[in-house]
């Protein structure tokens, strides 16, 4: 079993910063692909950024020059960076993570979630 803990989340006023962390712990035998999506109120789950083992990103054209995505194989952890943040950025973040189990299975795991607001 694997587990993704997410933290970091909070309330900021608009133009703030926020740093997300998301921490992958269990039967891990390789971490794939990484990312953040996000879902507002009355909306569809997005995907915010994602990250390959490599250090290869993409990302949304809504967080482009805003969000920074990034990871840390040696902690089986990922982050997100979010400067300037808008109040259209209020949501829940959630991590997911591609992982090759120690008895060889391959399954997406998605973390619980961290709320982000942005208000003044």
């Amino acid at each position: 079993q694997v587990q993704l803990v997410e933290s970091g989340g909070g309330l900021v006023q608009p133009g703030g910063s926020l740093r997300l962390s998301c921490a992958a712990s269990g039967s891990i035998f390789r971490i794939n692909d990484m990312g953040w999506s996000r879902q507002a109120p009355g909306k569809q789950r997005e995907l915010v950024a994602a990250i390959t083992s490599g250090g290869n990103t993409n990302y949304a054209d809504f967080v482009k020059g805003r969000f920074t995505i990034s990871r840390d194989n040696a902690k089986n952890t990922v982050y997100l960076q979010m400067n300037s943040l808008k109040p259209e950025d209020t949501a829940v973040y959630y991590c997911n993570a591609n992982v090759r189990s120690s008895w060889g299975s391959v399954n997406d795991y998605w973390g619980q979630g961290t709320q982000v607001t942005v208000s003044s």
